[in-house]
């Protein structure tokens, strides 16, 4: 799927692939699943990128008002799982 992925403009290019990398997770994990593990490597990187709570909400919140996918629930969903596992979000 393409959307518009929310970026910030003083991000670097690798920050800004790191981004788009982890809402691609995102939408992974609603489309055929994802790995717990490698999910959560993916928002370590995002939550360096974006420490902010305010932040991470206003953007995580663009993100899904774009592609209807909710990184707050998926990130929930991957916490409370075990690990080695694979998430599907419904």
């Amino acid at each position: 799927m393409e959307f518009q992925y929310p970026i910030e403009t003083d991000w670097s290019t690798d920050e800004v692939i790191d981004v788009i990398q982890y809402f691609q997770k995102v939408e992974e994990a609603y489309s055929r699943g994802v790995d717990r593990d490698l999910f959560l490597d993916a928002y370590r990187r995002f939550k360096e990128i974006v420490p902010g709570k305010a932040q991470e909400r206003r953007i995580c919140d663009e993100f899904e008002e774009v592609s209807g996918f909710s990184s707050y629930r998926t990130v929930n969903a991957v916490k409370a799982a075990e690990s080695g596992g694979k998430i599907k979000m419904k």
